[in-house]
């Protein structure tokens, strides 16, 4: 296969995966769709931040994301504390309910590739998984500009 064409081809699956993508969202709750979820994620993973830091970790501009984090903060799953740093800035942490939010998600969405892919191999998935993974390692950091 010439390389063009090769990566024509894998440009159009890529595209496709926006098919995935919009099946998962079809069995997170309606209250917590994806803005939402990706709040809860990102602070679960890299820890209590700055709503800047958010920001900047989801690729969006603040206004943005400070709709998606109060409507976290109106049904009780993230908190914004005082930073002890800056009196005027506030830290936004995930409460209790948030990780049962979190839980019910990662439930959902799990439940939803193992229906999709019930006649896949376990070695088809971690492959699938494996690739994916390098794919996005391949792009590096894409909220940096060119």
């Amino acid at each position: 296969m010439e390389t063009l064409n090769r990566y024509e081809e894998l440009a159009r699956a890529v595209s496709a995966i926006g098919a995935v993508k919009r099946g998962v969202a079809r069995v997170l709750p309606a209250h917590c769709q994806g803005g939402a979820a990706a709040v809860l994620a990102l602070v679960k993973h890299h820890g209590d931040m700055r709503m800047s830091r958010l920001a900047e970790l989801m690729a969006v501009d603040m206004s943005v994301c400070s709709r998606h984090v109060a409507h976290t903060v109106e049904y009780g799953w993230i908190e914004r504390l005082p930073d002890p740093d800056d009196k005027r800035s506030r830290i936004l942490r995930l409460t209790p309910e948030g990780y049962a939010m979190l839980g019910e998600l990662d439930r959902r969405v799990a439940d939803a590739f193992a229906r999709h892919l019930a006649e896949w191999s376990d070695d088809d998935v971690v492959l699938l998984t494996t690739m994916l993974s390098r794919l996005r390692d391949a792009f590096g950091d894409c909220r940096v500009n060119p």
